[in-house]
């Protein structure tokens, strides 16, 4: 199949992991910071094409009852947008409570809030350029690779 992105997409900023394929590892890669809408996706363009990437999986942010509101039917405009402009297929998954198990698992890592781990220092340390939004797209990206392994285990 080939490398996943994931995409925790927000209106500030855009997290993002990846995986070398469905039996990779899902790791944080990078957290754009938005822009404009054509900038946005010239850089997520060029990091498709960088990393030959050939499905991204945006997380699709449901309400708790699992119903759809506005930052979710934002989120599928911005999916239909890379389908169109990118060109590679685009899964959307489900990312109910993957921000707040992002904010615990840096809490955990590094001791401290994500407020100062996403610091405009221009001097971070390694532990500092992972973001809430990198490690939520992490756990889109390996929740997502589970789902998959887990249908094929059965199926074989």
């Amino acid at each position: 199949m080939g490398k996943i992105l994931a995409v925790d997409y927000g209106r500030a900023r855009i997290g993002l992991a990846i995986a070398e394929s469905v039996r990779g590892i899902a790791q944080p890669l990078a957290t754009l910071e938005r822009i404009n809408r054509n900038e946005d996706m010239r850089r997520l363009r060029e990091l498709v094409r960088d990393n030959a990437v050939k499905l991204i999986l945006v997380g699709l942010p449901l309400r708790l009852d699992g119903s759809r509101g506005e930052m979710a039917e934002e989120t599928g405009r911005f999916a239909q947008r890379v389908r169109k402009q990118i060109g590679v297929a685009v899964e959307m998954a489900d990312e109910r409570l993957t921000s707040w198990e992002a904010e615990r698992m840096l809490e955990e890592e590094f001791g401290r809030k994500s407020k100062q781990i996403d610091g405009a220092s221009k001097k971070k340390k390694d532990s500092e350029k992972i973001t809430v939004d990198s490690v939520a797209a992490t756990i889109i990206l390996r929740e997502y690779l589970a789902g998959l392994n887990a249908a094929s285990q059965e199926a074989g």
